[in-house]
């Protein structure tokens, strides 16, 4: 049960980090693209590759605080069903280019950024 409520706070946690995330650039991009899950994607992506490499190479932490940080924060804060809705809307109102462009820059950057993570942190740390 402890480990649930870990969860359930870094999901509060990641969830308001997520709301300001999409304030800030429906200001600062506007809303007539995702710009705002396509951000909280990338950044989340990039943290997860470096919390992963620092977790694997340096940092031996409880399953609670593993929970917290990873299923928790990021999960509150990354997600891809907001990805879906946000791609049908695109295809909903027949913005098909967009909406293919978008699809291919979440999941080909989204994984870049994985992976770019990971390979700073191995550089960081080894």
């Amino acid at each position: 049960m402890a480990l649930v409520l870990w969860v359930a706070l870094g999901g509060a946690i990641g969830a308001a980090a997520r709301h300001g995330v999409n304030v800030w650039s429906g200001r600062l991009f506007g809303t007539e693209f995702p710009w705002h899950t396509l951000s909280v994607n990338l950044l989340g992506c990039f943290i997860m590759g470096l919390l992963t490499g620092l977790l694997a190479l340096r940092l031996s932490l409880p399953p609670e605080a593993r929970a917290f940080l990873t299923t928790g924060i990021l999960g509150g804060f990354t997600t891809f069903s907001a990805f879906a809705l946000d791609f049908a809307m695109l295809v909903e109102r027949k913005a098909i280019v967009a909406a293919g462009a978008y699809a291919a820059a979440s999941l080909l950057l989204s994984l870049a950024a994985v992976f770019s993570g990971l390979w700073l942190m191995r550089a960081l740390l080894q």
